[in-house]
């Protein structure tokens, strides 16, 4: 996760060819952007899973003192990966939480590669990794 200052992104690249078609460039200020990469293991604990995604988040966000969280798929961490279907299940059921509990909840386009644009700041806390 990283806390950024502004964080933006432009689709690129169309990876899943049933993505829903995405061309617009976002920005975004005051971000707590979580990079995330689901696992295999992870589709045997959705309801888990999500709750310990979810409990992160708003520990990380609250740490930067934003209520603004992007969540951002970037299955590039592990050679195992779950399937697409179960991250964007997991992603969609985060987004509701994170949404109930009244954060701005955002999510970057699903199934494309990005240009990023990011201004995190230099202090310990806006770079936090955890693995569950």
């Amino acid at each position: 996760m990283i806390y950024c200052n502004q964080f933006g992104y432009t689709p690129t690249v169309k990876v899943l060819e049933d993505a829903d078609d995405a061309s617009d460039a976002k920005s975004y200020e005051n971000i707590l952007t979580a990079f995330i990469q689901a696992e295999a293991g992870d589709e045997e604990d959705l309801k888990g899973v999500e709750k310990k995604l979810v409990k992160n988040l708003k520990w990380a966000a609250g740490k930067n003192n934003t209520k603004r969280v992007m969540l951002h798929s970037f299955a590039h961490l592990s050679h195992s990966k779950a399937s697409p279907e179960f991250t964007a299940e997991l992603f969609q059921k985060a987004k509701e939480r994170m949404e109930n509990a009244d954060y701005e909840t955002f999510t970057t386009p699903f199934g494309y590669f990005l240009d990023l644009d990011m201004q995190a700041p230099g202090y310990s806390l806006a770079r936090i990794f955890k693995s569950f």
